[in-house]
């Protein structure tokens, strides 16, 4: 027998604003033509005064637990992943474990940036084989719109605010491709590319800082380093492009989804996108897209899924789930 990480449910919060494009027409040189154009975002979700990376994530986590049937004191471990929490510490998983009312097991923070919820899913899955943990929830929350440039329009049209949280349980399976659970991992970064996508503050400067990015280089990355990631892991599973019954990638930008398709190898009616209504949630993006899949009945049990996702570091990487 084999051990694997299940998935038993999924949730996602989303703030109550809603901001569509033509709202930027009103401070910027430009025009909901020409973000849909660059982007495939059409509106996205702002939080409100108050509202915190780790009120949205509770809120996830909360759903999540529910769709499960599950109590928060049934969780023994929370893994996060976000690069936007609260305070500098503690930890945003430790204030989502008391926010649902969680008062036994341990919480974490992962810090990936876009990446994040690849790498929090790759450790909630080695929690659970190693047996340090047997119900781990896994969350992606971000307040990006807390770290805009306002003036920036090649930044700050393209994020969002939200939050995604899935339930990990172990599980015995057979060994083979048809179990359900993690089925493989895959994991990369490369400091050198630092400069390219960043957010200009922290300790070095004492200023919470902007994110900087320098588009056309994060886009090149990202096409090639998306399909490796997802080659890689589905290789590491004994799988091809062709078993795959849905994608669900990082929600960045629409035209970086297509050719990352284009180049796996896997047509665009299998690939879960909601970038148009999100924007880019960074860490949250994969999990709103899974939760988003499995409330539109795309995503049913027994589906085998790919998510891959690329952020700041540069940090990248791909998880195959049999659901």
């Amino acid at each position: 027998m084999t051990r694997r990480a299940v998935v038993r449910g999924v949730g996602h919060y989303l703030p109550s604003r809603v901001v569509e494009n033509a709202e930027f027409e009103k401070s910027l040189e430009t025009s909901d033509a020409w973000i849909k154009s660059r982007s495939g975002i059409e509106r996205r979700h702002f939080a409100a005064d108050g509202e915190t990376t780790s009120d949205l994530a509770a809120a996830a986590a909360l759903n999540a637990l529910s769709m499960a049937g599950l109590e928060a004191n049934d969780i023994d471990a929370i893994v996060l992943a976000t690069s936007t929490s609260d305070l500098t510490f503690p930890s945003a998983a430790t204030m989502v474990q008391r926010k649902i009312g969680m008062t036994k097991g341990f919480a974490f923070d992962v810090q990936a940036v876009c990446a994040g919820f690849v790498f929090a899913l790759t450790n909630a899955n080695a929690l659970i084989l190693s047996g340090q943990a047997n119900r781990v929830l896994v969350i992606g929350a971000e307040t990006f719109s807390r770290i805009m440039d306002w003036t920036d329009r090649g930044t700050c049209v393209l994020f969002g605010d939200g939050a995604g949280a899935l339930i990990l349980e172990g599980a015995e399976g057979t060994g083979t491709t048809d179990d359900r659970g993690i089925l493989s991992t895959d994991l990369n970064s490369d400091g050198q590319y630092q400069d390219i996508l960043y957010v200009d503050g922290g300790t070095s400067t004492q200023t919470t800082g902007v994110l900087r990015m320098e588009g056309k280089e994060v886009f090149r990355h990202a096409v090639e380093k998306l399909a490796a990631t997802a080659h890689h892991a589905l290789e590491k599973a004994g799988l091809a492009a062709d078993d795959v019954d849905w994608v669900v990638p990082h929600q960045a930008n629409i035209r970086i989804i297509q050719s990352t398709a284009k180049k796996l190898g896997v047509g665009m009616d299998r690939v879960v996108v909601t970038v148009q209504d999100h924007g880019n949630t960074s860490a949250a993006s994969i999990p709103l897209a899974l939760s988003v899949g499995v409330a539109n009945e795309q995503i049913k049990q027994g589906d085998l899924v790919v998510t891959e996702a690329i952020g700041g570091g540069l940090a990248w990487g791909a998880v195959v789930i049999r659901w």
